[in-house]
This record gives structure tokens, C-alpha cells and sequence, in this order.
């Protein structure tokens, strides 16, 4: 996505449509790359990009309703909580994210 402009602890990376529906898009960040994902019902969802698993690239996994799977073991990853389905244990990191105007903004840390 495009650069980032930060607006207090806020970080605008770019606008919704520039997200697929059922995609996602990589933002480098200080704390690791961040997978920022669209669903179906425009929900926008951030999270590290590191499945809890293996560490797989969860934004090239394959967005479904409010979940994820990992494209290396399928493992399923709920977007809004970061828990992996069951039977698998693991939760993902997910970053704090808000829409306004069509922007994308996500709350990094300092």
C-alpha cells in the first residue's frame, strides 16, 4: 500500500478500496509486517503477518467471512479475535484498526 501518514497515535495506510474484497495487503511496520484484510461485508481487520503456527504469510491465505486460512497447514484464523479455529491453539497479534472516510487507519505502536 501506499506511505503512511500518521494523525496522533493513528496511521492512515491507505484507503478500503484499495483492498480487494476477501484480500489483504502488507503494511512494514517497526513491529514486523502487518496483514491488513477486507472480508465481503467491507470489515477491515489488521493483524501481524505471521501465522501462529509456522510464522506463514497469513495475508497470502485465503479470506473467508471474518476469518483467514494460512496457505502453508490451513490453519483458520478468526479475524476479530486472533484465535485459531479448533482443534488448533495459537493466536495472532491483531492491531487495532478503524475506518473513516474510506481510510484505513491503524493504531502502531511508538
Amino acid at each position: 500500500m501506499d506511505g503512511m501518514v500518521v494523525t496522533g497515535h493513528w496511521t492512515e495506510i491507505g484507503q478500503v478500496v484499495d483492498i480487494p474484497r476477501q484480500g489483504a495487503r502488507v503494511v512494514a511496520s517497526r513491529i514486523g509486517d502487518i496483514a491488513v484484510f477486507r472480508a465481503l461485508d467491507d470489515t477491515v481487520f489488521a493483524t501481524l503477518d505471521r501465522c501462529p503456527h509456522k510464522g506463514g504469510p497469513l495475508s497470502q491465505g485465503i479470506v473467508h467471512g471474518h476469518a483467514v486460512t494460512c496457505p502453508l497447514h490451513s490453519w483458520v484464523i478468526d479475524l476479530q479475535s486472533g484465535e485459531a479455529a479448533a482443534p488448533d491453539m495459537g493466536c495472532v497479534k491483531r492491531i487495532p484498526v478503524r475506518v473513516e472516510d474510506g481510510r484505513i487507519l491503524l493504531s502502531l505502536p511508538a
